[in-house]
């Protein structure tokens, strides 16, 4: 019994081996099916042109605040009614050019001039009136020493002849004024320039101080910018700028050349004052936009586009070794910069990155981290270049 019992024993240990020996190579077996079944994982290469990736160089960086406003003539005027009265003629309108001294218009003058005649009558019957008063004095004086009249009695000729000569000299006065009024009834430019605006037509009364019409002088133009208060401290009379103006392809060179001492009300900005070369075309109230340069100092720029800042830090997004590397990278002031000889906005790069790493520019979609890319063509490298003015970090 007990060798059979172990006949037995030793034959289900045999048979648990096979049975074991099989099911490990069915499961190998499937697993390999498995794995047969699933497709390849393929590590995806993009292609970028030379286009999409530029160089961060080290370059001189134009810090800059930004400015914008209208642009107003720094000479203007308006002809004003010094008197009341019916337009009579009026020889310019919008957009003549006229002279200093130059006569433009003239108001009705017949109740003007009957107010001179009357003066002149009221001045010569005052005349005759100090006539009298003085003969009578020295009559009087005559008749004292004589001894016919008393000393008061030429004490009462005295003050005649001297309320006579008052009352003269006001109504010579009096002349004087209709004579003024009457020649401010000519409408004289005050300032050589151009009509800018004709705001009354022939027939029409006018009183006193109504604005007849607009001179301006378009040989000095300036822009009025509204600068905030925070920022306006850094801004020097003499300090460069250009500007863009509406309707104008080529920037325009500026200077400062005054700043307000005082804030506007309300919104606690400060004016500066920006002064244009002539250059023909000009106009008043043209709307212009552009930049005061503040400091010129070298950095190290890439556009401003190639930081991203979708994530908590700013990073660039870099080449190295054919793969995209996501960089942290600290940045400092923005201004604008000559990059592959097209004037772009840049950003200052203190720290992340070295001067000659590939970037992607702010064309490129988003790539992760470690995608391999292939570049076709090499990217023109960013020679430094004369910066051009930009808008202001802030």
């Amino acid at each position: 019994m007990t060798r059979t019992r172990l006949k037995w024993l030793i034959g289900g240990i045999v048979l648990l081996l096979v049975c074991a020996l099989i099911a490990r190579t069915l499961i190998a077996k499937r697993q390999a099916r498995a794995a047969a079944a699933q497709p390849a994982k393929v590590t995806q290469s993009y292609d970028l042109a030379a286009t999409d990736v530029v160089v961060a160089t080290q370059q001189e960086l134009v810090r800059t605040l930004a400015v914008s406003g209208g642009l107003k003539a720094v000479n203007s005027a308006f002809i004003k009614a010094k008197v009341a009265g019916e337009v009579k003629s009026l020889t310019v309108r919008e957009g003549d050019a006229v002279k200093a001294g130059q006569e433009l218009g003239q108001l009705d003058t017949s109740e003007l001039a009957l107010r001179v005649s009357q003066a002149e009558q009221n001045a010569a019957s005052s005349r005759a009136q100090l006539d009298i008063a003085r003969r009578a004095l020295e009559n009087n004086r005559a008749l004292v020493a004589q001894g016919f009249i008393s000393p008061t009695g030429l004490e009462t000729s005295v003050s005649n002849e001297a309320a006579a000569r008052a009352n003269y000299g006001a109504a010579q006065a009096a002349v004087d004024l209709a004579r003024k009024s009457l020649a401010d009834a000519r409408l004289v430019a005050p300032i050589s320039g151009t009509v800018s605006q004709r705001l009354v037509q022939v027939g029409e009364r006018v009183s006193i101080d109504t604005r007849l019409i607009e001179v301006v002088d378009l040989s000095r133009i300036e822009l009025e910018a509204a600068v905030p208060a925070e920022d306006v401290a850094e801004v020097r009379v003499g300090q460069t700028a250009r500007l863009e103006i509406d309707g104008y392809s080529e920037p325009v060179e500026a200077t400062v050349a005054r700043i307000n001492p005082s804030t506007q009300a309300g919104t606690r900005a400060v004016m500066v004052y920006l002064s244009m070369k002539p250059h023909p075309g000009l106009r008043q109230g043209l709307f212009a936009k552009g930049s005061i340069e503040l400091q010129r100092r070298n950095a190290l720029v890439v556009p401003a586009g190639v930081v991203r800042v979708d994530q908590a830090r700013p990073y660039v997004m870099a080449i190295v070794d054919g793969r995209i590397a996501h960089k942290p990278v600290t940045t400092g002031a923005r201004g604008e910069a000559r990059l592959n000889g097209a004037r772009e906005s840049v950003v200052e790069v203190t720290e992340g990155i070295a001067a000659g790493t590939q970037l992607l520019r702010s064309t490129v979609g988003l790539l992760r981290d470690g995608s391999p890319v292939t570049l076709t063509g090499a990217p023109a490298p960013s020679a430094p270049a004369t910066p051009a003015s930009a808008a202001a970090a802030r």
